[in-house]
C-alpha cells in the first residue's frame, strides 16, 4: 500500500472509530442491526491468518539461514516476550496496590459464565500441552495458533537441512506469503466500515451510553486502574522502542492503523495480517516480521497479563482477602505464565484468568464483577498487545546479522 493511501485508511479509520462510539452511544440497541458488517471484516481477516502463519513462519526462519541460528534469535524473542511480560504484571500489581479499586465495592450475583466456569480446572499443564497438537487440520479448525506455529518452525528448520530439494517448498511459501500480503491490504480497504460497525454494535448490545456508564460507575476504579497501568506500559514499550530499537514517533504513526483495528476487533490473532503489513511499511527486516509477529500473536500478551494480575488483585480486595507479598510473588510468576496461553481471541483473558484465581485460592465467582466491563477493557489491552508484538520486531530486527 503507498504511504498516501495509508494516511488516508488511517484517516478513515479514525472517523470509523469515533462514529461507531458515537452511533453506539446515541442509537444503542438499534445499532445491533449492523453487526453482521463487522463479522463480515472479521471474518474476512481471520480467514488469511492460517495460511499467513504458516507461509510467514516456514519462510521466516527459513531466511536465518543456518538452522543453528535459530537459537540465538528464539532466545531473543523469548528474553523479549518474558521480560515485557514481567514488567506488565509488575506494573499491574504495583497500579491495584496504589489505587485500591476493590475496596468498598459490592459484590453482586457473583454468576460466572458456563464457557469460563467450564475452565476451572485449566491449569499451567494444560499450557504446555497445547503447544503440540496430534491433529494440525482439528487446530487450524479451531483457532488453535500455538500448536501451528510450534510445527511451522519444526518443519522450516527441517527444510533448511535438504540444501537445494527443500527449495522448492520454500519458494512455494514464499509466493503464498506475498499473496496473503496483497489479500490482505485489499481486505483493508474494509476496514472503517468493518470497525464502525464492530464498536456501535458493541456499544449498543450494553444498552448505549446511558447504559454503559452505569456498567462502568459500579466498577468505575477498576477501570481507571487497567487502564493507568495499560497506559504506563505502553510508555514503557515506547522507550524501549526508542531506545533498544533504534526507532522513533513515525515507527508509532505507522502502526496506528493496526493498533485502531486491534482496538475495534479486539483479537490480536485478528489483528495479525494488518500488523504485520504495518511493520513492514516500517521497513523492518522481513525475517524479524515473519518470525516476532506470528509467534507474539499468541504467546506475547502484555496487556492481558497485566490485566489479570489487576483483576485478582481487585476481585481480592472486593472480597475484603489481604494477600500479602508471598501470595502477590505467586500471582506475578502465574499470570505471566498464563497470559502464554491466553489465545488472540475476544475475552480470552477472563478465560486465563481462572488459572491466576485457581492459584491463590480466590473463588471464581468473583469474575461476575467484571464481566460488564470486561469488553471494553478487553480493547485497550489487545492495542497493548498488539504495540508489544510490533516493538518486539524492531528490537529483534536490530540484532539479526546483516544479510
Amino acid at each position: 500500500m503507498s504511504h498516501r493511501a495509508a494516511l488516508i485508511l488511517l484517516g478513515l479509520i479514525i472517523i470509523g472509530v469515533i462514529a461507531g462510539v458515537l452511533a453506539g452511544w446515541y442509537a444503542g440497541p438499534r445499532m445491533e442491526a449492523l453487526a453482521w458488517l463487522g463479522t463480515l471484516f472479521l471474518n474476512a481477516l481471520k480467514m488469511t491468518i492460517i495460511p499467513l502463519i504458516l507461509s510467514a513462519v516456514i519462510t521466516g526462519v527459513a531466511s536465518l539461514g543456518d538452522v543453528r541460528k535459530l537459537g540465538r534469535v528464539g532466545a531473543i524473542v523469548i528474553g523479549y516476550y518474558a521480560c515485557t511480560t514481567a514488567i506488565a504484571v509488575a506494573i499491574g500489581l504495583l497500579v491495584v496496590n496504589i489505587i485500591q479499586p476493590g475496596s468498598g465495592i459490592a459484590i453482586g450475583d457473583g454468576s460466572v459464565p458456563a464457557s469460563i466456569a467450564a475452565k476451572g480446572d485449566t491449569g499451567i499443564e494444560d499450557i504446555l500441552l497445547s503447544l503440540i497438537s496430534p491433529n494440525l487440520i482439528n487446530a487450524a479448525a479451531e483457532g488453535q495458533l500455538l500448536p501451528l506455529i510450534v510445527f511451522a518452525i519444526l518443519f522450516s528448520a527441517t527444510l533448511t537441512t535438504l540444501g537445494e530439494k527443500g527449495q522448492p517448498v520454500l519458494a512455494f511459501f514464499e509466493g503464498v506469503n506475498e499473496a496473503m500480503m496483497k489479500l490482505v491490504v485489499w481486505i483493508m480497504y474494509l476496514a472503517p466500515v468493518g470497525i464502525f460497525a464492530l464498536i456501535s454494535a458493541r456499544l449498543g448490545q450494553s444498552g448505549g451510553g446511558e447504559a454503559f456508564l452505569r456498567e462502568i460507575s459500579a466498577v468505575g476504579w477498576h477501570v481507571v486502574t487497567v487502564l493507568s497501568g495499560l497506559a504506563l506500559h505502553f510508555v514503557v514499550l515506547l522507550l524501549l522502542l526508542f531506545f533498544i530499537a533504534g526507532r522513533g514517533w513515525d515507527y508509532l504513526i505507522n502502526m496506528l492503523r493496526a493498533l485502531l483495528t486491534a482496538f475495534g476487533t479486539a483479537s490480536s490473532s485478528a489483528t495479525l495480517p494488518l500488523t504485520m503489513e504495518c511493520v513492514r511499511e516500517n521497513d523492518v527486516d522481513p525475517r524479524a516480521v515473519r518470525f516476532v509477529l506470528p509467534l507474539g500473536s499468541t504467546i506475547n500478551m502484555d496487556g492481558t497479563a497485566l490485566y489479570e494480575a489487576a483483576a485478582v488483585m481487585f476481585i481480592a480486595q472486593a472480597y475484603g482477602i489481604q494477600l500479602g507479598l508471598e501470595q502477590q510473588a505467586l500471582i506475578f510468576v502465574t499470570a505471566t505464565l498464563a497470559a502464554i496461553g491466553a489465545a488472540g481471541i475476544p475475552e480470552a483473558g477472563l478465560v486465563t484468568l481462572v488459572i491466576v484465581l485457581n492459584a491463590v485460592g480466590l473463588p471464581l465467582e468473583g469474575i461476575g464483577l467484571l464481566l460488564a466491563v470486561d469488553w471494553f477493557l478487553d480493547r485497550f489491552r489487545t492495542s497493548v498487545n498488539v504495540w508489544g508484538d510490533s516493538v518486539g520486531a524492531a528490537v529483534l530486527a536490530r540484532f539479526l546479522p546483516k544479510d
